[in-house]
């Protein structure tokens, strides 16, 4: 592509670095997914949640962490499973086939820089569960679908990185690079996305948006679907299952099937609206979503918590308090965007820029700028407190004594807390505590882009909502 052809297909306005610039982006894409086989060998049901010898980390040797880490025994060979790579892109193709196949509802995005818009097709959410013989295969290859969802992130980053230097203005397929994905560092556009909406068509599927599949398809589905995988493999081990992880299996399916049935509500989403798919989106929708989410229910199959009457209704409080918040902030934004004259926000105050949009300035949006954001971090709450304070240690053979939680069958594994209580909630509640960092660097990014976008208008308008997630604090 030539100079001048390149710069016709750039966005006018300049648009900084962000994460930290390239240095941000290099360590992102090579430290999460680390962090994903972290969580996955240092909370097992080999030895402990964390591990023993991490507890005493004078006597440490890597030898003894290995072993009670489950380390394949070939090394790094056994994080790779030929096998499971080839179930994983079966499951994929299930979910492009049942996506195309499936009646659906076309709906049209937020107009381009470029001119136009895209459609979407969105035909919400469908049942998947054949028998147990899943659930078995998900937990016994726990670290190997890590691996081939993280290849399959890696791949698809890389084609979209790639194909995006073919882009041409005022093509008709209204194909654009992302305001912030351009900056001519390979690195950080990688990371970051350098194509807004990037399209394949697919002989009889027809045409895929891949940013739009993998934000609702592969990952929200296999996190429910690691989630029971749990639940089974608890009462596999007990003969039962606890309340602790049912609350956070339905909790967790409530918020996927929320999101499959209000589809068409990601289209006016920073991730689809603004950020170009790159690495960071294929690795959080494919990888860090699925795995990352569900460390409480994979923490409560090996150690099950009984919450009783009261811890029921107490999580229960805090999971309804903040979907009502999350649910209702959304639709009523959603509405407003949609239908204005909509009898149930037509009473709500805003004003209008320059530009001609409408910003809401009463209603959950005259709360706070970003109410929907404070309703996600509090349901984060409520997938975090039913593991309680937790940890545990595992014994098996002629270590077990009674205590604690003894496994059914022939070979006998005794799990209780021990000298680890406590210490396992640094992976518990990673999640909350990785959530609000996520919604506050969110919250930033989307004040900037607001900032760009409304320039003194947006001056004005902080004005007239002050706060940015909750009054009074923050």
């Amino acid at each position: 592509m030539s100079k001048s052809a390149r710069k016709s297909v750039l966005p006018a306005d300049t648009h900084g670095y962000e994460f930290c610039g390239p240095p941000g982006a290099f360590a992102a894409i090579f430290a999460l997914p680390v962090v994903c086989y972290l969580a996955a060998f240092l909370c097992n049901d080999v030895s402990g949640c964390p591990v023993p010898s991490i507890l005493h980390p004078q006597s440490l040797t890597l030898a003894e962490l290995k072993n009670e880490a489950g380390w394949p025994q070939d090394g790094l060979q056994g994080l790779v499973s030929f096998r499971v790579t080839g179930y994983v892109l079966a499951y994929y193709l299930s979910s492009l086939v049942l996506q195309a196949a499936l009646p659906g509802l076309v709906v049209q995005g937020v107009q381009l820089r470029s001119g136009g818009r895209l459609e979407y097709k969105f035909n919400g959410t469908y049942l998947q569960g054949p028998d147990f013989a899943l659930w078995t295969f998900i937990w016994d290859n726990y670290v190997q679908l890590i691996t081939v969802n993280l290849g399959i992130a890696f791949c698809l980053a890389t084609f979209v990185y790639c194909r995006s230097f073919s882009i041409k203005a005022g093509n008709k397929h209204k194909r654009e690079l992302a305001a912030g994905g351009h900056s001519g560092n390979i690195i950080y556009d990688f990371f970051i996305g350098r194509e807004l909406n990037p399209r394949i068509t697919v002989p009889v599927l027809g045409t895929i948006d891949i940013k739009a599949f993998c934000e609702l398809r592969p990952g929200l589905v296999g996190w429910i679907l690691l989630d029971l995988a749990f639940v089974v493999h608890q009462y596999k081990l007990y003969g039962f299952v606890s309340d602790s992880i049912i609350l956070i299996t339905l909790f967790q399916s409530l918020y996927v099937f929320d999101a499959l049935w209000m589809e068409p509500a990601i289209l006016s989403t920073m991730d689809i609206t603004t950020d170009g798919f790159g690495f960071m989106l294929a690795f959080g929708d494919l990888v860090w979503l699925p795995f990352i989410y569900s460390l409480q229910a994979r923490y409560l199959a090996v150690y099950p918590v009984q919450l009783g009457a009261v811890g029921i209704a107490g999580v229960l409080a805090v999971q309804g308090f903040g979907y009502w918040i999350f649910r209702s902030s959304n639709n009523e934004k959603n509405r407003f965007r949609t239908n204005p004259d909509d009898p149930r926000i037509a009473h709500l105050n805003f004003m209008k820029t320059k530009s001609g949009v409408k910003l809401l300035t009463s209603g959950w949006w005259g709360f706070s700028r970003h109410p929907n954001y404070l309703g996600d971090w509090i349901m984060a709450w409520s997938y975090c407190l039913p593991t309680g304070i937790a940890g545990y240690v595992v014994r098996h053979g002629d270590m077990v004594d009674g205590q604690g939680f003894v496994s059914r069958g022939l070979v006998k594994q005794q799990v209780l807390q021990g000298e680890a209580k406590g210490w396992g909630m640094v992976i518990t509640y990673f999640y909350v505590f990785y959530f609000t960092v996520l919604l506050i660097h969110r919250e930033m990014r989307d004040e900037e882009a607001c900032k760009r976008k409304y320039g003194d208008d947006w001056e004005e308008y902080k004005k007239k909502v002050r706060w940015r997630l909750l009054p009074g604090i923050y």
